[in-house]
């Protein structure tokens, strides 16, 4: 069982967030179109149960999601809540290429159709970014930023973005340096090369995944690096297991739909809602500040806080790991 109101400090900087946050890609059109009155009904229900931490980025629906939290957090002190948005890609106008459009030419977010990515990771681009940001919140301040997915560009994020939010941060403009990647390697390496205080990893510690376990998780307690853990239901699998559902934004592999189901089974073996275990799993780690849940509607804050409030029995644990579907040496809810 977590309180998803409780609050937990981020790394060493004083800034104490909700141990669950609201994650804003799915309001940005992920996928699906989400209408404006129901993002703005999901956010609300979120935050009238105690949720003060709040994530998003420019290329969640082109700078939609941004604006869309920014309107629903207007009624809200500013100091009642923590902030946190990404650096790396400048939102322009044009047309959509590359790695921007799939499927005869869709797009990931179904919103600003006119709007392109420009990757930016150099000094300048996260000024920029940075700027265009507080513009569609419509605050004056951000208290997180994550350099977002420089999978491919490692020296500019170090020389160029790492540098940009380091002196932000000394000079008070923020509270948090981070990176949030898909991946745990990139985020080990950035430790040693810059003093971050956070991390937002998506996706690489779940009840599907937990390679991230035996390395980075140490490595960031040890240096006092607090974990904002997103993607607990790995885009969509561990959600609903089934056919033509999505594992890292694209459809699940035979041998991951496989291991979810029997991820579900054992979980109803114990009566145990497959979502509950997804969303508590992470929170058990020491390293682990938080988990961002990405909702569309009301009704799904709803199903997430009731995962959140159950209580998990012990041999649900112990199963999986009896079943070698949970590392042996996983921390559990107790």
């Amino acid at each position: 069982m977590f309180d998803p109101a409780q609050r937990v400090e981020l790394g060493r900087t004083g800034v104490k967030i909700t141990r669950v946050g609201f994650g804003c890609a799915p309001i940005g059109n992920l996928h699906s179109v989400v209408a404006e009155e129901d993002a703005q009904a999901a956010i609300a229900a979120a935050f009238n149960d105690g949720v003060r931490f709040i994530d998003a980025a420019p290329f969640y629906g082109y700078g939609l999601a941004e604006e869309r939290a920014g309107r629903a957090l207007a009624k809200w002190r500013r100091e009642d809540f923590v902030l946190s948005t990404k650096v790396g890609r400048l939102i322009r106008p044009g047309a959509r290429a590359g790695t921007e459009v799939f499927d005869g030419g869709k797009s990931f977010y179904l919103a600003n159709d006119e709007m392109h990515t420009e990757l930016d990771y150099s000094y300048d681009g996260v000024m920029r970014s940075l700027e265009d940001s507080l513009r569609r919140w419509n605050v004056d301040r951000i208290d997180i930023l994550h350099i977002h997915d420089p999978d491919e560009h490692f020296e500019q994020a170090v020389n160029g973005a790492y540098k940009a939010l380091d002196r932000l941060r000394s000079e008070g403009t923020i509270s948090a340096v981070s990176a949030g990647m898909n991946q745990w390697q990139m985020l080990a390496r950035f430790m040693d090369h810059g003093r971050f205080d956070c991390f937002l990893l998506a996706g690489r510690y779940s009840l599907l995944d937990q390679s991230s376990l035996p390395e980075f998780l140490p490595k960031c307690l040890a240096q006092g690096v607090s974990v904002i853990v997103g993607g607990v239901f790995n885009s969509g699998l561990l959600a609903n297991p089934e056919r033509g559902a999505t594992y890292d934004y694209t459809p699940a592999s035979e041998e991951m739909l496989a291991r979810a189901l029997r991820i579900k089974a054992a979980c109803e073996r114990h009566g145990v809602p497959l979502r509950a275990a997804a969303l508590q799993f992470p929170l058990a780690h020491p390293a682990v500040a938080a988990i961002l849940t990405g909702i569309r509607t009301r009704a799904e804050w709803e199903q997430n806080r009731g995962g959140l409030s159950l209580d998990i029995p012990a041999a649900l644990w112990a199963d999986l790991k009896h079943e070698g579907l949970l590392a042996a040496d996983a921390p559990v809810p107790a």
